[in-house]
C-alpha cells in the first residue's frame, strides 16, 4: 500500500498483506470524474461503494451473453444463468465462512433480510400457528422480550417495533456511551429468560464502533435467546467469519461492498432457517401446490420466491472475487490507517466535534461529526462545490443524533480505494467552510 503516513504510536506489522491504492483506483471508472471542476473526492462508501469494472463487465456480460430465467428451463441459457446464479451462493458462502451453500438466502438488501427474520416471528405467532408444529424459538406474544441498540440503523430498529405491535412483545435496547461504544453495564437485566431475540448493529454505519459482541453473544446462549447481527459496514471492511461470530442471522448488502444494488443476503443456521416459516409466497419457493393448500421448499428457495435478482447475485459474486483478490486483512488494515491518519488529520481543525469513538480501535473507517454550529447540510453543500461529497443528515440512525444532542451529522466514510489525499482534501475544505460562515 502506497502514501499513508502512520501517525506516532500506531504499530506496523510485517505480515499484514498490502495493496497498491493506485493500482485499485484505477479498477473504478468513476474515480476519474470531475464535480463542479474539482476531482471527485468521494467519501460517502458507507452510503453505497464505487464498483469496479472487474464487477461492470460481469454485469453487462451476463445480460449480454447468459440472459435467462433461473431453476425453470433446461435449455442452455437457463442452465448458464442457474449455474451463474448458484456460482454466486457458493462465493458468497465462502466469503463469511457460512457452513453450508444452502445456508445463503438472496435478498433484495439488508432491509429485506432483517425483516423476513421478524415475519417469520410474526407468521410463528399467529393464532393459527398454536396449534401447527411450529418452533417454539420464534414465537412472540406479550411477556416476551426483543433486544436491540440505540445505535441501530433504521432497517434494525423498525422492524422490530412492528413486530412487537403485532405481538405485543417488548422492545428493550442497550444505550450508548458519549465514547459511542454500546453500554453494556447492564447486560444481565436486558438479556433475560424473557429475550426471545437480540438484533444487533456489527459495526455502526454513524458511529463507525466495531461492536466486539462475545459477552453479549455468551449471555444469548446462556438464556436460550437468538441472536441477528446486521454486518452491513462489517462484510466490506474486514474480514467476517460468520461461524466465529456465534451468530444465528447476519444480513448484508451487495451495494457497500463493490456489487449492484438490489442484492442482499440473508445468512442462517441451517436447521434455523428450516424451522421458519415463509414470508413470501410465489414460485420457486413451492415443493407443491393444490387448490387446497401448499407445501414449501426447503431452505434458501423457500425465502426466494418469484424471478430473483438474478443478474445482481452473479455480479455480487464477482464483487467477492475481486475483494477476495485483494485480501480482506489488507482491506482491513488499509482502512485502520486511513482512519487513524483522518482521526489525527480532523483533530486539527477548531470547533469539529467527532460522534463516536476517537482512537482507531473498535472502529471502522466511518467518522461523523460536527463543525460548531454551521449545520450539517451548509457543511455539505460548501465540500460539494469543492468536490468532496460526504453524507449529511441523520444517516437512518435517528436516535444517535437524538442520543448526541445534535439534528444531524455530517459523516466522512473511507474505502479501500480512499487516499490520504481525499482526507486532506476534506479537511481543506473544512478550512473553507469555516471561512465561509465564519
Amino acid at each position: 500500500m502506497t502514501s499513508i503516513a502512520i501517525p506516532p504510536g500506531m504499530p506496523q506489522y510485517d505480515d499484514v498483506p498490502r495493496f497498491d491504492v493506485a493500482r485499485v483506483r484505477a479498477d473504478f471508472p468513476i474515480l476519474d470524474r470531475e464535480v463542479n471542476g474539482h476531482p471527485l473526492v468521494y467519501l460517502d462508501s458507507a452510503n453505497t461503494s464505487h464498483k469496479p469494472r472487474q464487477v461492470l463487465d460481469v454485469l453487462a456480460e451476463h445480460y449480454a451473453r447468459h440472459n435467462a430465467n433461473v431453476s425453470r428451463s433446461v435449455h442452455t441459457l437457463g442452465t448458464e444463468a442457474t449455474e451463474a446464479y448458484e456460482g454466486a451462493r457458493a462465493k458468497i458462502a465462502a466469503f463469511v465462512n457460512a457452513p453450508s451453500v444452502d445456508e445463503v438466502v438472496f435478498t433484495k438488501n439488508s432491509t429485506e433480510a432483517i425483516n423476513i427474520v421478524a415475519y417469520a416471528f410474526s407468521n410463528a405467532s399467529l393464532p393459527a400457528a398454536a396449534s401447527a408444529a411450529t418452533d417454539e424459538r420464534f414465537r412472540l406474544g406479550p411477556g416476551d422480550e426483543i433486544v436491540i441498540s440505540e445505535m441501530e440503523h433504521h432497517s434494525n430498529i423498525v422492524p422490530w417495533q412492528l413486530l412487537a405491535e403485532r405481538t405485543g412483545a417488548t422492545l428493550r435496547w442497550f444505550p450508548v456511551t458519549e465514547q459511542g461504544r454500546l453500554d453494556e453495564s447492564g447486560l444481565t437485566d436486558l438479556v433475560n429468560e424473557r429475550t426471545k431475540l437480540v438484533s444487533l448493529v456489527h459495526m455502526s454505519n454513524i458511529l463507525g464502533t466495531v461492536n466486539a459482541t462475545s459477552r453479549i453473544t455468551a449471555r444469548v446462549r446462556e438464556v436460550g435467546a437468538l441472536l441477528l447481527l446486521d454486518c452491513s459496514q462489517s462484510v466490506p471492511h474486514l474480514p467476517v467469519d460468520v461461524v466465529d461470530l456465534d451468530a444465528d442471522f447476519v444480513v448484508f448488502t451487495g451495494h457497500k461492498m463493490c456489487g449492484p444494488t438490489g442484492i442482499g443476503v440473508l445468512w442462517g443456521r441451517a436447521e434455523l432457517l428450516a424451522a421458519m416459516p415463509p414470508v413470501f409466497g410465489g414460485g420457486s419457493m413451492i415443493e407443491t401446490v393444490r387448490m387446497s393448500g401448499s407445501t414449501f421448499a426447503a431452505p434458501p428457495a423457500r425465502f426466494e420466491a418469484g424471478t430473483p435478482p438474478i443478474a445482481e447475485a452473479v455480479a455480487l459474486g464477482a464483487a467477492v472475487d475481486y475483494l477476495t483478490g485483494l485480501d480482506m486483512r489488507a482491506v482491513q488494515w488499509h482502512e485502520k490507517e486511513l482512519t487513524a491518519y483522518a482521526l489525527e488529520a480532523l483533530a486539527t481543525v477548531p470547533g469539529l466535534r467527532i460522534f463516536g469513538p476517537t482512537v482507531p480501535v473498535g472502529r471502522g473507517g466511518t467518522i461523523s461529526f460536527a463543525l460548531g454550529d454551521i449545520h450539517p447540510h451548509d457543511v455539505g453543500q460548501v465540500l460539494d462545490s469543492l468536490g468532496v461529497q460526504v453524507r449529511v443528515g441523520h444517516h437512518c440512525a435517528k436516535p444517535v443524533c437524538t442520543r448526541f444532542g445534535v439534528p444531524a451529522m455530517t459523516r466522512a466514510s473511507f474505502y479501500l480505494y480512499t487516499t490520504t489525499a481525499e482526507i486532506d482534501a476534506l479537511v481543506g475544505g473544512l478550512e473553507q467552510v469555516r471561512k465561509v460562515f465564519a
